[in-house]
Protein backbone atom coordinates (compact mmCIF):
# COMPACT_ATOMS: atom_id res chain seq x y z
CA UNK A 1 0.00 0.00 0.00
CA UNK A 2 2.32 2.51 -1.14
CA UNK A 3 1.48 6.74 -0.43
CA UNK A 4 -0.07 7.65 -3.81
CA UNK A 5 -2.72 5.33 -2.32
CA UNK A 6 -5.71 7.97 -1.49
CA UNK A 7 -8.70 7.09 0.85
CA UNK A 8 -11.99 9.33 0.16
CA UNK A 9 -12.47 11.52 3.33
CA UNK A 10 -15.74 10.36 5.10
CA UNK A 11 -18.66 11.02 2.77
CA UNK A 12 -16.95 13.21 0.37
CA UNK A 13 -15.03 13.11 -3.10
CA UNK A 14 -11.83 14.45 -1.23
CA UNK A 15 -8.92 12.23 -1.60
CA UNK A 16 -6.40 12.10 1.33
CA UNK A 17 -2.94 10.56 1.72
CA UNK A 18 -3.32 7.02 4.07
CA UNK A 19 -0.60 9.14 6.57
CA UNK A 20 -0.97 12.81 6.83
CA UNK A 21 2.08 14.80 8.02
CA UNK A 22 1.80 16.56 11.37
CA UNK A 23 3.21 19.89 11.80
CA UNK A 24 3.02 20.59 15.19
CA UNK A 25 6.49 20.67 15.92
CA UNK A 26 7.05 23.13 12.86
CA UNK A 27 8.57 26.17 14.65
CA UNK A 28 10.11 26.92 17.65
CA UNK A 29 7.44 29.06 19.72
CA UNK A 30 4.49 28.56 22.26
CA UNK A 31 3.67 25.06 23.98
CA UNK A 32 5.17 22.77 21.33
CA UNK A 33 8.72 24.79 21.50
CA UNK A 34 10.70 22.33 23.43
CA UNK A 35 10.88 19.72 20.53
CA UNK A 36 10.24 22.53 17.80
CA UNK A 37 11.91 22.48 14.29
CA UNK A 38 13.17 25.91 12.33
CA UNK A 39 11.74 26.28 9.09
CA UNK A 40 15.20 25.14 7.53
CA UNK A 41 14.80 22.14 9.64
CA UNK A 42 10.73 21.54 8.39
CA UNK A 43 11.73 21.79 5.11
CA UNK A 44 13.40 18.51 4.12
CA UNK A 45 10.74 17.19 6.24
CA UNK A 46 8.08 18.91 4.22
CA UNK A 47 9.39 18.25 0.99
CA UNK A 48 10.12 14.57 1.74
CA UNK A 49 6.48 14.03 2.38
CA UNK A 50 5.51 15.55 -1.39
CA UNK A 51 7.95 13.52 -2.79
CA UNK A 52 6.92 10.44 -1.47
CA UNK A 53 2.64 11.45 -2.53
CA UNK A 54 1.51 12.66 0.43
CA UNK A 55 -1.05 14.94 0.03
CA UNK A 56 -2.20 15.47 3.37
CA UNK A 57 -1.21 18.11 5.93
CA UNK A 58 -2.09 18.98 9.22
CA UNK A 59 -1.72 22.20 11.70
CA UNK A 60 -3.65 24.59 13.98
CA UNK A 61 -3.49 27.76 14.94
CA UNK A 62 -1.87 26.98 18.13
CA UNK A 63 1.30 24.94 17.38
CA UNK A 64 4.13 27.07 18.13
CA UNK A 65 2.14 29.78 18.55
CA UNK A 66 0.97 30.47 14.95
CA UNK A 67 4.35 29.31 13.68
CA UNK A 68 3.61 26.04 12.14
CA UNK A 69 1.00 28.32 9.58
CA UNK A 70 3.91 30.51 8.92
CA UNK A 71 6.40 28.27 8.14
CA UNK A 72 4.09 25.50 6.14
CA UNK A 73 2.87 29.04 4.44
CA UNK A 74 5.98 29.57 3.42
CA UNK A 75 6.88 25.85 2.42
CA UNK A 76 3.85 25.60 0.38
CA UNK A 77 4.51 29.00 -1.69
CA UNK A 78 8.44 28.15 -2.13
CA UNK A 79 7.19 24.40 -3.39
CA UNK A 80 4.45 26.22 -5.48
CA UNK A 81 2.29 22.75 -4.89
CA UNK A 82 -0.97 24.79 -3.04
CA UNK A 83 -3.49 23.03 -5.25
CA UNK A 84 -1.89 19.46 -5.09
CA UNK A 85 -2.11 19.73 -1.32
CA UNK A 86 -5.29 18.71 1.42
CA UNK A 87 -4.45 21.90 3.84
CA UNK A 88 -5.95 21.16 6.95
CA UNK A 89 -5.68 23.71 10.17
CA UNK A 90 -7.65 23.76 13.09
CA UNK A 91 -9.34 26.35 15.84
CA UNK A 92 -10.56 26.80 19.43
CA UNK A 93 -7.53 27.95 21.60
CA UNK A 94 -7.34 30.89 22.97
CA UNK A 95 -4.46 33.36 21.08
CA UNK A 96 -5.64 36.04 23.51
CA UNK A 97 -6.01 35.85 27.12
CA UNK A 98 -7.39 38.89 27.82
CA UNK A 99 -10.48 38.50 24.97
CA UNK A 100 -12.79 36.44 26.06
CA UNK A 101 -13.65 36.21 22.79
CA UNK A 102 -10.58 35.53 21.48
CA UNK A 103 -11.09 31.67 21.97
CA UNK A 104 -13.93 29.05 21.74
CA UNK A 105 -16.11 27.81 19.11
CA UNK A 106 -18.37 30.84 19.29
CA UNK A 107 -19.18 32.29 15.63
CA UNK A 108 -16.78 35.75 16.32
CA UNK A 109 -13.68 33.28 17.12
CA UNK A 110 -14.16 31.05 14.19
CA UNK A 111 -14.40 33.54 11.63
CA UNK A 112 -11.52 35.53 13.81
CA UNK A 113 -9.40 32.74 13.67
CA UNK A 114 -9.50 31.48 10.32
CA UNK A 115 -8.76 34.75 8.85
CA UNK A 116 -5.63 34.84 10.59
CA UNK A 117 -4.56 32.02 10.02
CA UNK A 118 -5.02 32.77 5.80
CA UNK A 119 -2.78 34.82 6.14
CA UNK A 120 -0.12 33.10 7.80
CA UNK A 121 -0.94 30.30 5.51
CA UNK A 122 -0.61 32.77 2.29
CA UNK A 123 -3.85 31.46 0.79
CA UNK A 124 -7.30 32.42 0.33
CA UNK A 125 -8.92 29.23 1.66
CA UNK A 126 -7.98 26.09 3.19
CA UNK A 127 -9.49 22.64 2.49
CA UNK A 128 -10.09 21.37 6.14
CA UNK A 129 -10.90 23.72 8.44
CA UNK A 130 -11.40 22.05 11.93
CA UNK A 131 -12.91 22.71 15.36
CA UNK A 132 -9.55 21.65 17.60
CA UNK A 133 -11.90 20.67 20.80
CA UNK A 134 -15.58 20.97 22.37
CA UNK A 135 -15.66 24.45 24.56
CA UNK A 136 -19.17 22.82 26.37
CA UNK A 137 -20.01 25.80 25.75
CA UNK A 138 -21.33 27.17 22.03
CA UNK A 139 -24.07 25.53 20.58
CA UNK A 140 -23.76 23.23 18.01
CA UNK A 141 -25.76 25.05 15.73
CA UNK A 142 -23.84 28.29 15.78
CA UNK A 143 -20.74 26.27 15.09
CA UNK A 144 -22.40 24.50 12.09
CA UNK A 145 -24.13 26.96 9.98
CA UNK A 146 -20.58 29.29 10.81
CA UNK A 147 -19.17 26.22 8.93
CA UNK A 148 -21.79 26.37 6.33
CA UNK A 149 -21.08 30.17 5.94
CA UNK A 150 -17.74 29.74 5.63
CA UNK A 151 -17.76 26.90 3.18
CA UNK A 152 -20.08 29.23 0.96
CA UNK A 153 -18.52 31.99 1.47
CA UNK A 154 -15.61 30.00 -0.74
CA UNK A 155 -12.96 30.08 2.13
CA UNK A 156 -13.12 26.52 3.43
CA UNK A 157 -14.10 23.65 1.28
CA UNK A 158 -15.02 21.01 3.73
CA UNK A 159 -15.21 20.94 7.80
CA UNK A 160 -14.32 18.47 10.59
CA UNK A 161 -13.99 18.19 14.29
CA UNK A 162 -11.38 17.50 17.08
CA UNK A 163 -11.21 15.45 19.95
CA UNK A 164 -15.57 16.05 20.94
CA UNK A 165 -18.02 13.41 22.42
CA UNK A 166 -19.42 11.29 19.71
CA UNK A 167 -23.12 12.70 20.81
CA UNK A 168 -21.92 15.69 20.35
CA UNK A 169 -20.41 15.26 16.17
CA UNK A 170 -23.94 13.29 15.67
CA UNK A 171 -25.94 16.14 16.48
CA UNK A 172 -23.75 18.39 14.55
CA UNK A 173 -23.67 15.87 11.33
CA UNK A 174 -27.65 15.60 12.07
CA UNK A 175 -28.04 19.47 12.04
CA UNK A 176 -25.95 19.73 8.65
CA UNK A 177 -28.38 17.05 7.03
CA UNK A 178 -31.67 18.37 8.47
CA UNK A 179 -31.22 21.78 7.17
CA UNK A 180 -29.17 21.24 4.15
CA UNK A 181 -25.67 23.06 5.46
CA UNK A 182 -22.37 21.78 4.76
CA UNK A 183 -21.62 18.33 6.63
CA UNK A 184 -18.99 17.57 8.90
CA UNK A 185 -16.43 15.27 6.79
CA UNK A 186 -13.73 14.43 9.37
CA UNK A 187 -13.13 13.76 12.67
CA UNK A 188 -9.82 14.08 14.53
CA UNK A 189 -8.90 11.70 17.66
CA UNK A 190 -6.21 10.35 19.25
CA UNK A 191 -6.49 6.27 18.34
CA UNK A 192 -3.59 4.13 19.03
CA UNK A 193 -2.85 0.54 20.23
CA UNK A 194 -2.34 2.31 23.95
CA UNK A 195 -5.50 4.31 23.36
CA UNK A 196 -8.60 2.76 21.76
CA UNK A 197 -11.30 4.58 23.89
CA UNK A 198 -12.74 5.60 20.23
CA UNK A 199 -14.06 2.08 19.42
CA UNK A 200 -16.93 2.66 21.84
CA UNK A 201 -18.99 4.88 20.13
CA UNK A 202 -16.89 6.91 17.61
CA UNK A 203 -15.31 4.99 15.16
CA UNK A 204 -18.95 2.67 14.67
CA UNK A 205 -20.68 6.89 14.40
CA UNK A 206 -17.93 7.77 11.92
CA UNK A 207 -19.01 5.08 10.11
CA UNK A 208 -22.92 5.62 9.89
CA UNK A 209 -22.63 9.30 9.42
CA UNK A 210 -20.04 9.55 6.83
CA UNK A 211 -17.50 11.08 9.31
CA UNK A 212 -13.72 9.64 8.20
CA UNK A 213 -11.52 9.70 11.40
CA UNK A 214 -7.91 10.92 11.05
CA UNK A 215 -5.71 9.40 13.85
CA UNK A 216 -3.69 11.81 16.06
CA UNK A 217 -0.69 10.31 18.21
CA UNK A 218 -0.86 6.70 16.58
CA UNK A 219 2.37 5.77 18.24
CA UNK A 220 1.16 7.03 21.68
CA UNK A 221 3.07 10.00 22.46
CA UNK A 222 6.50 7.90 20.88
CA UNK A 223 5.59 5.19 23.43
CA UNK A 224 5.00 2.58 21.18
CA UNK A 225 8.43 3.15 19.10
CA UNK A 226 10.19 0.93 21.75
CA UNK A 227 12.70 3.70 22.92
CA UNK A 228 11.52 3.58 26.27
CA UNK A 229 11.63 0.86 28.76
CA UNK A 230 10.38 0.39 32.31
CA UNK A 231 11.98 2.29 35.36
CA UNK A 232 11.27 2.34 39.20
CA UNK A 233 10.33 6.31 38.97
CA UNK A 234 8.78 5.64 35.57
CA UNK A 235 10.05 4.72 31.91
CA UNK A 236 13.95 5.61 30.59
CA UNK A 237 14.35 6.82 26.94
CA UNK A 238 15.38 9.75 25.33
CA UNK A 239 12.00 11.78 23.96
CA UNK A 240 9.29 13.65 25.05
CA UNK A 241 7.89 11.33 27.33
CA UNK A 242 10.52 10.93 29.63
CA UNK A 243 10.86 14.83 29.53
CA UNK A 244 8.31 17.74 30.51
CA UNK A 245 5.87 16.56 27.62
CA UNK A 246 5.39 13.15 29.67
CA UNK A 247 5.47 14.79 33.42
CA UNK A 248 2.20 13.10 35.68
CA UNK A 249 1.87 10.87 32.93
CA UNK A 250 1.92 6.79 34.78
CA UNK A 251 1.85 3.71 32.23
CA UNK A 252 0.12 0.76 33.92
CA UNK A 253 1.57 -2.81 33.43
CA UNK A 254 -0.94 -3.25 31.04
CA UNK A 255 0.07 -1.24 28.84
CA UNK A 256 4.48 -2.06 29.48
CA UNK A 257 2.79 -5.98 28.65
CA UNK A 258 1.43 -4.72 25.11
CA UNK A 259 4.80 -2.96 24.55
CA UNK A 260 6.30 -6.48 25.29
CA UNK A 261 3.71 -8.12 23.03
CA UNK A 262 4.45 -5.35 19.61
CA UNK A 263 8.34 -5.82 20.12
CA UNK A 264 7.78 -9.89 19.98
CA UNK A 265 5.22 -9.44 16.66
CA UNK A 266 7.77 -6.40 15.24
CA UNK A 267 10.61 -9.29 15.80
CA UNK A 268 9.11 -11.92 14.32
CA UNK A 269 8.11 -9.84 11.50
CA UNK A 270 10.96 -8.30 11.01
CA UNK A 271 9.74 -4.91 11.16
CA UNK A 272 10.45 -2.19 13.24
CA UNK A 273 8.11 -1.43 16.09
CA UNK A 274 6.89 1.78 15.27
CA UNK A 275 5.67 0.78 11.75
CA UNK A 276 3.76 -2.03 13.33
CA UNK A 277 2.18 0.23 15.01
CA UNK A 278 1.21 2.78 12.69
CA UNK A 279 0.20 0.07 10.19
CA UNK A 280 -2.50 -1.59 12.65
CA UNK A 281 -3.86 2.17 12.99
CA UNK A 282 -3.78 3.03 9.60
CA UNK A 283 -5.67 -0.21 8.55
CA UNK A 284 -8.13 0.19 11.04
CA UNK A 285 -11.96 -0.01 10.52
CA UNK A 286 -13.08 3.90 10.00
CA UNK A 287 -9.98 5.29 9.97
CA UNK A 288 -8.95 7.31 6.89
CA UNK A 289 -5.81 8.66 7.77
CA UNK A 290 -3.04 8.60 10.36
CA UNK A 291 -1.39 11.87 11.33
CA UNK A 292 2.67 11.49 11.53
CA UNK A 293 5.25 14.18 13.06
CA UNK A 294 8.85 13.26 12.25
CA UNK A 295 11.65 15.11 13.02
CA UNK A 296 13.70 14.74 10.66
CA UNK A 297 13.83 13.34 6.48
CA UNK A 298 15.01 9.70 7.55
CA UNK A 299 12.52 9.67 10.95
CA UNK A 300 9.31 10.34 8.18
CA UNK A 301 10.92 7.77 5.66
CA UNK A 302 10.65 4.92 8.51
CA UNK A 303 7.21 5.83 9.36
CA UNK A 304 6.15 6.07 5.45
CA UNK A 305 7.25 2.65 4.97
CA UNK A 306 4.31 1.50 7.87
CA UNK A 307 2.40 1.00 4.22
CA UNK A 308 4.22 -1.22 2.57
CA UNK A 309 3.09 -4.08 4.25
CA UNK A 310 -0.07 -6.40 4.92
CA UNK A 311 0.40 -7.09 9.12
CA UNK A 312 -0.19 -11.06 9.06
CA UNK A 313 -3.85 -11.70 10.62
CA UNK A 314 -2.41 -14.35 13.41
CA UNK A 315 -0.04 -11.14 14.32
CA UNK A 316 -2.76 -8.67 14.25
CA UNK A 317 -5.03 -10.88 16.38
CA UNK A 318 -1.77 -10.89 18.92
CA UNK A 319 -2.15 -7.24 18.57
CA UNK A 320 -5.70 -6.85 19.39
CA UNK A 321 -5.67 -9.01 22.26
CA UNK A 322 -2.69 -7.03 23.92
CA UNK A 323 -4.42 -4.27 23.39
CA UNK A 324 -7.76 -4.77 24.48
CA UNK A 325 -9.53 -3.01 27.40
CA UNK A 326 -12.33 -4.72 29.08
CA UNK A 327 -16.27 -2.86 28.01
CA UNK A 328 -17.62 -1.08 31.27
CA UNK A 329 -20.58 -0.16 32.30
CA UNK A 330 -23.33 0.20 29.86
CA UNK A 331 -20.90 -0.73 26.95
CA UNK A 332 -20.65 -4.61 28.10
CA UNK A 333 -24.25 -4.61 26.75
CA UNK A 334 -23.08 -4.15 23.39
CA UNK A 335 -20.44 -7.18 23.52
CA UNK A 336 -20.10 -10.35 21.84
CA UNK A 337 -21.07 -12.24 25.28
CA UNK A 338 -24.49 -11.02 25.33
CA UNK A 339 -25.74 -11.28 22.28
CA UNK A 340 -28.05 -14.46 22.79
CA UNK A 341 -29.87 -12.32 24.39
CA UNK A 342 -30.75 -10.32 21.44
CA UNK A 343 -32.06 -13.35 19.55
CA UNK A 344 -34.51 -16.35 20.04
CA UNK A 345 -32.82 -19.53 20.78
CA UNK A 346 -31.50 -21.63 17.88
CA UNK A 347 -31.31 -18.42 15.66
CA UNK A 348 -28.37 -17.50 13.66
CA UNK A 349 -26.41 -14.44 12.96
CA UNK A 350 -24.97 -14.48 9.64
CA UNK A 351 -22.17 -12.60 8.88
CA UNK A 352 -21.96 -9.35 6.26
CA UNK A 353 -19.26 -7.29 4.70
CA UNK A 354 -18.58 -4.26 6.57
CA UNK A 355 -21.37 -1.56 6.36
CA UNK A 356 -24.32 -4.07 6.15
CA UNK A 357 -25.72 -4.87 9.56
CA UNK A 358 -26.05 -8.09 10.90
CA UNK A 359 -29.27 -10.65 9.24
CA UNK A 360 -30.64 -12.80 11.81
CA UNK A 361 -32.81 -15.61 10.62
CA UNK A 362 -34.05 -18.75 12.12
CA UNK A 363 -32.82 -21.76 12.08
CA UNK A 364 -33.80 -25.57 12.15
CA UNK A 365 -31.85 -28.54 11.09
CA UNK A 366 -34.93 -29.59 8.73
CA UNK A 367 -34.10 -26.27 6.78
CA UNK A 368 -30.34 -26.84 6.77
CA UNK A 369 -29.18 -26.99 2.32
Amino acid sequence: MPMDQYFLLGRSGLRVSRLALGTMNFGTGGFHAAYGKTEDEARPIFRRYLEAGGNFIDTADFYTAGESETILGNLIAEAGVRDRVVLTTKFTNSVDPGDPNAGGNGRKHMIRALEASLRRLRTDHVDLFLLHTWDRITPVEEVMRTFDDLTRAGKIRYAGLSDVPSWYAARAQTLAEAHALAPVVSLQLPYSLVDRAIEREHVAMGQSLGLGITAWSPLGSGFLTGKYRQADQGLTGEGRLSGAGGAGRTWSDREWRLLGTLEKVAAEFGRPMAQVALNWVATRPGVASAIIGASSAGQLDANLSALDFDLPAELSARLDEASDVPAESVYRMFTAGYQGWLVSPGAKVADKPAGYVPAVRNWAPENAA
